[in-house]
């Protein structure tokens, strides 16, 4: 019996990462299957500071394949991890600080901001420590969707950031008054940035989030000068005119010698309260289809809902509101798969 990469492939995606509800395929761990009459090669590139963890992957996908009708020998190749390259420049780390992570957008009205404060939080549920940096400087919105007005202390010559929702917060919008517009050059921006990640006492932090403003320009920039980004997540919705856009916005982290971590699709789908049917209201799929292209994860779909927006206007985020709701297990299952990713080698999704 003649034996296929596709379907050894296909025996991989019932293998879980340990603890994740999601398979081993989809967080980019599989590198390569080859297929050499009835003999299987697999090369596996994991990365944890646990170390039973390849292990008890590779044993199970050891026993999986050796299952299969027609095979003969398994070999499995476990891989070092690439080195992380963490931005460009200047970058240094923030002390205490071990994962920052940037959410970006190649366009705005894709719901960045909503998935970067839904992010934290659902990091933050799950035991992280988590900090949340509102960089959008003409736009700053995290004060509003997390419920804080006031302003952040100062201790010394460092700013104290805001705590809500079990998420440290920092914004312009703390600073100045909410109907204040924002008139600045970029060097006024890119000094206020640099303040905002090296004179904030962060620590302890598991994870900074970094709400981006949309598109590409100096926030960007100043961010993979100033500090270590680990990874980008690229929010998009379905229609092509934003998935247009989302790929400059990976195309701009290349560049900037920064992985991209995944793709996330905001506004996927509705789901009728009264028949629970699934409407694609803006179609659906692009954003997994422009994920496997890139070879990068597709880190989940997000679908609509009017809690989002009522919540998130009230100051409370639906994962800390509603959890129980569609939207915030897709927040959470978008969690795990950011720290999967970055406990993984960042950016390989290579495809079988």
């Amino acid at each position: 019996m003649s034996i296929s990469e596709s379907q050894i492939a296909k025996v991989l995606e019932g293998i879980k990462y340990p603890g994740y509800s999601r398979n081993i395929i989809s967080f980019g761990l599989v590198k390569e299957v080859e297929v050499d009459g009835n003999d299987v090669r697999i090369r596996l590139a994991i990365n944890s500071q646990d170390p039973s963890i390849p292990e008890q992957i590779k044993t199970e996908v050891e026993a999986a394949v050796a299952a299969v009708e027609g095979v003969g020998g398994v070999e499995i190749v476990m891989e070092a991890p690439a080195p992380k390259t963490p931005g460009i420049g200047s970058a240094r780390a923030i002390p205490g600080v071990e994962h920052v992570i940037a959410v970006a957008s190649g366009k705005g009205g894709v719901g960045k901001s909503t998935v970067a404060t839904n992010l934290a939080c659902a990091l933050a549920q799950l035991g992280f420590r988590t900090g949340l940096l509102d960089s959008d400087i003409y736009g700053p919105s995290i004060p509003t969707m997390m419920g804080v007005k006031v302003k952040p202390r100062v201790l010394g010559d460092r700013l104290e950031p805001v705590p809500a929702h079990g998420v440290k917060l920092m914004s312009l919008g703390f600073l100045i008054e909410e109907d204040t517009p924002v008139i600045w050059r970029g060097p006024m921006i890119v000094k206020t940035l640099t303040q905002f990640v090296q004179d904030v006492n962060w620590a302890p932090l598991d994870f900074l989030i970094v709400d981006l403003p949309p598109g590409t320009g100096d926030a960007q920039l100043t961010l993979a000068q100033t500090i270590p980004v680990e990874g980008a997540v690229i929010v998009s919705t379905p229609q092509d005119v934003a998935l247009i856009d989302a790929k400059k916005g990976s195309a701009m982290f290349g560049r900037l010698q920064i992985p991209v971590l995944g793709i996330v699709e905001n506004m996927s789908y509705f789901r009728c309260p009264d028949c629970s049917s699934r409407h694609e209201i803006f179609g659906n799929g692009g954003a997994r289809k422009e994920a496997n292209r890139q070879g990068v994860r597709f880190l989940g779909e997000v679908p609509i809902e009017a809690g989002i927006c009522t919540w998130g206007d009230k100051g409370v985020p639906i994962v800390v509101q509603e959890p129980e709701s569609e939207s915030a297990k897709a927040f959470l299952e978008i969690a795990r798969a950011v720290q999967a990713a970055v406990a993984t080698p960042a950016g390989s999704a290579d495809r079988v």
